[in-house]
């Protein structure tokens, strides 16, 4: 073994471990920003919402850079239980209401009650709540999550009236992840996870996946993700 790869592996083991302990991290400060913010409920409001965007953006991005990392390795597998869409919906709802608001941006939520999918909950979770996140950063003044049956898909979809996605960003079907952008901030991940957490989802001959367009019924961005 050369040198050069040692010194590959080692870094990138010792890199995971750095996101660890960053994320872990980041963990202690969200729970004393919640304290704080229930102290001085009243004062400085605007700091606290912000503080809170851009922990939940972090923690949500390490997240993701420590599960592809396992998924690179195969040393993870989804955990695939049986969930109510509606449930997953919530969830992540009730994480945005908050910031939707303090942004000004509406965020509508709709789903069938029983509708039910088949998958790994909290990384379906984490992919549609970065997107969501990302949708009310270039929406203008609405942002709607919704669940829904097309054919044998469960079908997760996010929408905006913002200006819509960059064409590098676009696709028919995301068989083709995108080329990371780092000078324009447009990285890609929050959809490089999303097709990664799809692809783990399979049933018979059927695997998931994920499409990107600007056919927003409100003119903007639109992001759909199909589980089997």
């Amino acid at each position: 073994m050369s040198n050069t790869h040692i010194l590959s592996s080692s870094f990138n083991s010792l890199l995971a471990s750095s996101v660890n302990d960053i994320k872990n991290s980041l963990k202690t400060l969200r729970t004393l920003h919640d304290r704080l913010r229930d102290i001085h409920h009243d004062e400085k409001q605007n700091e606290f919402m912000q503080l809170e965007y851009e922990s939940n953006r972090m923690y949500n991005c390490l997240m993701q850079l420590l599960t592809l990392y396992k998924l690179d390795l195969s040393q993870f597998s989804p955990t695939i239980d049986e969930y109510a869409a509606a449930d997953i919906l919530e969830e992540i709802t009730n994480q945005h209401d908050s910031l939707f608001s303090f942004g000004k941006v509406e965020f509508i939520s709709q789903c069938d009650n029983d509708l039910f999918c088949y998958c790994d909950r909290m990384l379906i979770s984490n992919a549609l709540s970065t997107l969501v996140n990302n949708a009310q950063r270039y929406s203008r003044s609405k942002v709607l999550l919704s669940a829904s049956q097309e054919n044998d898909y469960v079908v997760f979809c996010i929408e905006d009236d913002g200006e819509g996605y960059p064409e590098s960003l676009m696709s028919s079907e995301y068989e083709q992840l995108p080329q990371l952008d780092l000078t324009s901030g447009n990285t890609g991940l929050g959809l490089f996870f999303a097709e990664a957490v799809a692809q783990l989802h399979s049933q018979a001959n059927k695997r998931g996946y994920i499409i990107t367009d600007n056919n927003s019924q409100f003119g903007g961005a639109r992001f759909k993700l199909y589980l089997p």
